[in-house]
């Protein structure tokens, strides 16, 4: 596990080699970060087989009550037809209207497709969320060795944030990012519901190295910012460092220099 003192080394190197830029200063901080189980549903879809067609077609355009009546129509064994028959009333496909097997409208909607969907099944998935950025952040890096003791000091901002804040679409974004999903062949599975959100457990800090450059040639000031969970440089925290912080830095680092001095657009 690389050690803080390395990690800056190395990305202050990176940083200015070849880019005629000058760190004026490095600090390390937390970001903090709620570890968010999102409860979900997903369906297998696959091409309907023929057998479940004609089912489909005989209870559409028939007047079936039972198992054995349509056994004897198709030709098929009664135990193999009842069981074919439990699984589409457990997936809602069928359902019955007074005596008769008739279709429902999910049932019309894959006979006309084409494609079976399978009863839901339950999962269980854990996501880094992070209020400061109000997104889920993509990653598994690992801190590195050293505690860092400093919060971010623009996260107390977000301190009235709730989970129940969290929209659908955000989630599904996440679970999609993290290959709950999948498609192999003609068989795919795909998230149908979000069932709950809650949070997991106490809220984590995961280290980031906050950079502070000066490139002489154009008067730039900026930020960068490394996220040590992402393994990336951090945009979003950088734009809201440079927004609130680079006029003060000037006047720190580079006192006597022309108040209009350029900023870095990230």
């Amino acid at each position: 596990m690389e050690k803080i003192k390395e990690l800056v080394h190395r990305l202050k190197k990176e940083l200015q080699d070849g880019f005629q830029v000058k760190v004026l200063e490095s600090l390390t901080w937390n970001l903090p970060v709620r570890s968010i189980d999102i409860e979900y549903e997903t369906i297998r879809k696959s091409k309907m087989d023929i057998l479940m067609k004609m089912i489909l077609v005989a209870f559409q355009e028939g007047s079936i009550s039972d198992s054995e009546e349509l056994s004897d129509i198709l030709l098929v064994e009664p135990l193999f037809i009842q069981d074919l028959i439990a699984k589409m009333e457990r997936t809602g496909i069928i359902g019955k209207n007074g005596s008769y097997f008739t279709l429902t409208a999910a049932g019309r909607r894959q006979l006309e497709s084409g494609v079976f969907e399978s009863e839901p099944e339950r999962g269980v998935h854990t996501a880094p969320y992070s209020p400061v950025h109000q997104a889920f952040l993509k990653g598994e890096g690992k801190a590195p060795s050293e505690e860092v003791v400093e919060l971010y000091r623009y996260a107390d901002e977000t301190d009235g944030w709730d989970v129940t804040r969290l929209r659908d679409e955000e989630m599904l974004d996440i679970l999609r990012a993290t290959g709950i999903e999948s498609a192999e062949g003609e068989v795919q599975i795909v998230v149908s519901n979000i069932i709950s959100a809650s949070e997991s457990g106490a809220e984590q800090e995961v280290p980031c190295i906050e950079f502070r450059l000066h490139q002489a040639a154009e008067d730039l000031l900026y930020a960068r910012v490394w996220n040590t969970l992402t393994e990336q440089w951090d945009g979003q925290l950088e734009a809201e460092l440079n927004e609130k912080e680079v006029k003060t830095w000037r006047e720190r680092y580079v006192p006597g220099a022309q108040t209009n001095m350029k900023v870095r657009k990230t």
